[in-house]
């Protein structure tokens, strides 16, 4: 599963994160714990296991969003959809061992009437946010704990 790239928004980007794969995905799988250090996510609940199919609900920036997990190859790759009012998102995730730690790309997609809207009064929104949640990750993955 990829992005949709005929969708009114698009964007993607890579962060190297000096940590192992198991650690960064650890953290990006951690659904219920996005809070601790997701920007803008105040609330995320997975129900039942990480598998295929597997719903998760999540508060960003305060709009309630029902995601479904649509890929998961286990420590390599993750991808869902997601629904909102007036928006469809789709997210994928890919991770790659380096000889430092790991390479992490990110890919979203929007659309939909809101994210149309979003795209015009906020025409930097999704890149920034896709960086902002790299470089989130890559702090929660390179901190000690």
């Amino acid at each position: 599963m990829d992005t949709d790239e005929k969708a009114v928004w698009t964007a993607r980007a890579t962060i190297e994160i000096a940590a192992a794969p198991e650690k960064v995905w650890s953290a990006l799988t951690g659904i219920d714990r996005w809070p601790e250090w997701q920007p803008g996510v105040s609330a995320a609940k997975l129900e039942g296991g990480l598998a295929v199919g597997s719903v998760f609900r999540w508060k960003a920036k305060s709009l309630g969003i029902v995601s479904t997990v649509r890929e998961l190859e286990p420590g390599k790759r993750i991808a869902w959809a997601g629904i909102s009012l007036g928006m469809r998102a789709v997210h994928a995730w890919t991770l790659e061992a380096t000889g430092a730690g790991t390479s992490v790309t990110t890919r979203e997609s929007m659309s939909g009437w809101l994210a149309s809207f979003m795209r015009i009064v906020s025409p930097g929104f999704l890149e920034k946010s896709v960086a902002a949640s790299l470089h989130a990750l890559k702090a929660r993955s390179e901190r000690s704990e």
